[in-house]
């Protein structure tokens, strides 16, 4: 689209509060506009889907309220002086994924987050399910990656010890007449778009594989390549595979500036210490936008996009045992789509997300309109579905460009940097193979100023924590034979026992919090959620540790649980 075009109709629009300019390649928005809604808009107004051509969004919002990023209590100097060949921002799949396909060389790698755990932001705020790619189209780097990362997922789940399962998607529609035009759409996909597993099966069919989906339900697409896996369990695999080969990770460490000399970044000042990187590589998630404005390289604008989930007790789980959703044909371009119904890899369900515009891109508050939205809709999917089953939810914030792709390249201003940006739905699906394409890209930049070998003592596999609820009784009573601890039960829920606590705090990346510990082995993640588990799970953290029960901590240095005896 061209600037006059654009400025046409923005000017239609909102008369001359807003207007576009080309700056350094980019399409840039200046002006005054009251709320966030009205900027979405303009920006949107501007961008082109799948342009390399980005919307830089400089707009300012009577609505938007400055709220500073969060930053670690955290100040030391245990990172000042390090010079790391590679140094990545950012702890979520992406991050976590690229350093440990960058262990496959001898390089001194070095990832750093802010938050105290790994996963904390929409890499572990999502529902985990590996996408068949069945509503993209050719054109996108979506596309690109999408089947390759996942026909990958078998292979890295077995390496990294985490469970994957291939559940298969079912997209239902209600309307009878809609079939001629749905197969036409089924057999572009399969043929055009590569989407090869894609077919239409009648409402018998599917019936018969989910019994308690809507009985008017006349057809759907399947796309039995679809799976789901823990995203935040895969994440923290990732990273301590990573680890295993030689990866540093550096937890509660923000990046709050960079220094650049003839076009590269020097120096990177965090609250640990100043870094000097060979090479930068931001997968920053929502906040990749600021590293990049730090990094001198702002050629894209990141608008935060709020998506609520619900988990459901696993008596729940026997309703269904795929992912599915009901395709209602709209005339709105609203991203609120209202989710899915997905049966995880634990046999929970979980219900959702729904997608709300935000310009907060911390706030992960769950508001009770979004379950509802989402339940409205998905109870059209399965009837039975209802409220009452939840037992937790969550809010996760997804860091789309106005041109709702991928941003996956070098730095076009600054030479040392490589950009892993606009990462949302489908990244935890593409994140296997953007890590290996990202990973050969970064080689090819060191080895023009370094030495770069392989790392021949490299090894791919990851064994995770055992999991003594899903093995046999005799293989339990091995275990609780030769390690007693695997005898003392601490969650009954998910069947955890004091021996798996222990080795998840003894892993390659120590997280001795409640919350740390909840993610790794599920203590707390039942239908009491922690009601009777915390109190012995923050025990046996604080004899770990040697330290007062009143030392152990929620998730993070300010999370205090308790605060001392009081007799």
């Amino acid at each position: 689209m061209s600037l006059v075009r654009i400025n046409k109709k923005l000017y239609a629009r909102y008369g001359g509060a807003v207007r576009a300019i080309l700056r350094n390649g980019c399409i840039v928005l200046q002006g005054h506009l009251p709320t966030w809604k009205d900027v979405v808009d303009a920006c949107q107004t501007a961008a082109t889907k799948y342009s390399t051509t980005h919307v830089v969004n400089d707009i300012v919002c009577d609505e938007v309220k400055d709220t500073p990023m969060r930053l670690p209590s955290l100040h030391d100097d245990a990172l000042d002086g390090r010079k790391p060949d590679v140094l990545i921002i950012g702890g979520g799949i992406s991050g976590v994924s690229i350093a440990r396909e960058l262990s496959r060389w001898k390089l001194d790698i070095l990832l750093v987050d802010k938050e105290p755990d790994l996963a904390l932001q929409a890499s572990g705020r999502n529902d985990g399910e590996v996408h068949p790619g069945i509503d993209l189209s050719k054109g996108s780097l979506k596309h690109h990656y999408i089947r390759k990362g996942n026909a990958m997922y078998a292979q890295v789940c077995k390496e990294l010890d985490v469970p994957f399962r291939r559940v298969g998607q079912y997209v239902c529609f209600n309307k009878g007449y809609l079939k001629p035009l749905v197969a036409l759409y089924c057999l572009w996909r399969k043929q055009h778009d590569g989407i090869s597993d894609t077919k239409l099966i009648s409402g018998e069919e599917l019936h018969r594989a989910e019994p308690n989906f809507g009985e008017e339900f006349k057809f759907a697409i399947s796309n039995p390549s679809s799976g789901c896996v823990c995203p935040y369990g895969l994440t923290i695999a990732y990273a301590e595979n990573a680890v295993q080969n030689g990866a540093e990770v550096a937890l509660n460490t923000a990046v709050l500036s960079m220094q650049l000399e003839n076009g590269k970044i020097k120096s990177v000042e965090t609250n640990r210490g100043t870094i000097y990187p060979h090479l930068v590589i931001n997968a920053a998630g929502v906040f990749s936008e600021d590293i990049a404005k730090m990094a001198g390289d702002r050629f894209f604008s990141i608008h935060p996009r709020r998506g609520t989930n619900s988990i459901l007790d696993k008596k729940a789980g026997a309703f269904m045992h795929s992912i599915a959703s009901i395709k209602e044909i709209t005339r709105s371009k609203t991203h609120s789509k209202g989710g899915g119904i997905l049966h995880t890899v634990h046999d929970n369900l979980l219900v959702g997300p729904d997608a709300v515009e935000t310009y907060e891109k911390e706030n992960v508050a769950t508001r009770r309109e979004s379950i509802e939205h989402v339940f409205a809709k998905q109870k059209k999917t399965m009837p039975r579905l209802s409220e009452r089953d939840i037992i937790t939810y969550f809010t996760g914030v997804r860091a789309p460009t106005f041109e709702e792709d991928f941003i996956i390249e070098r730095g076009r201003k600054t030479k040392n940097l490589i950009h892993c940006a606009g990462i949302q739905s489908p990244g935890l699906t593409t994140a296997p193979a953007v890590a290996l394409d990202i990973a050969d890209m970064a080689v090819d930049m060191l080895k023009k100023e370094i030495a770069v070998e392989k790392n021949a003592d490299f090894s791919p596999i990851r064994h995770g924590v055992p999991v003594l609820r899903e093995m046999s009784d005799e293989q339990r009573a091995e275990m609780i034979r030769k390690n007693p601890d695997y005898g003392i039960m601490v969650c009954r829920c998910e069947e955890v026992s004091k021996g798996e606590i222990l080795d998840a705090l003894r892993s390659p990346i120590c997280v001795p919090t409640v919350d740390g510990v909840k993610k790794r082995v599920r203590p707390g993640m039942g239908r009491c959620q922690g009601g009777f588990c915390s109190p012995p799970v923050m025990q046996i953290i604080a004899e770990f540790l040697g330290v007062p029960l009143s030392e152990v901590k929620k998730s993070s240095a300010e999370s205090t649980i308790t605060f001392g005896r009081t007799k």
